[in-house]
């Protein structure tokens, strides 16, 4: 499944319709982190429209889990294009739901969610101490250095 998200991320850095094509289903639905939702031919559109980003897409599987001709795949990606003072770096996570159609996976249904967003023409704030340095927040996981819930509470139990 990597290597359809590579291809994914190939077509549109280089804005290749076909390749768009191979990779989304006719019936395609993605809601983008800003919660735009658009079709197959809105986002194969995108790419021919001047300054519009990005400049490059890096996708990478975390997870795959199939039920018979369908995967479900979830990820992380790395996403930059021009802003009005520079480049604009945006991190986030993903699921893409693809279907098995003539020996190719197709791409159903895509949900981008933004972890962080950094303007790198402008200066990057450094890490507090106590940071954890990670760029996710993994709920559940990891609650950070100022959570409420007390040292070894289990994550079951409601905090009051």
């Amino acid at each position: 499944m990597q290597q359809v998200e590579d291809r994914w991320s190939t077509a549109v850095t280089k804005r290749d319709q076909y390749g768009m094509e191979l990779v989304l289903a006719p019936q395609f639905i993605g809601v983008s982190a800003t919660g735009d939702v658009t079709t197959r031919n809105q986002q194969i559109a995108a790419l021919f429209v001047k300054g519009m980003p990005p400049e490059s897409l890096e996708q990478k599987v975390v997870s795959v889990r199939f039920v018979g001709e369908v995967a479900i795949v979830n990820g992380t990606y790395v996403l930059t294009w021009k802003g009005e003072k520079g480049p604009i770096l945006e991190k986030g996570i993903f699921s893409h739901v693809y279907e098995h159609v003539r020996s190719n996976w197709m791409c159903l249904n895509s949900q981008h969610t933004v972890v962080a967003e950094v303007d790198t023409g402008a200066p990057v704030p450094k890490a507090k101490h106590g940071d954890s340095g990670s760029s996710f927040h993994l709920p559940f996981i990891y609650k950070g250095p100022n959570t409420t819930q007390p040292a070894g509470a289990s994550v079951a139990q409601p905090q009051q």
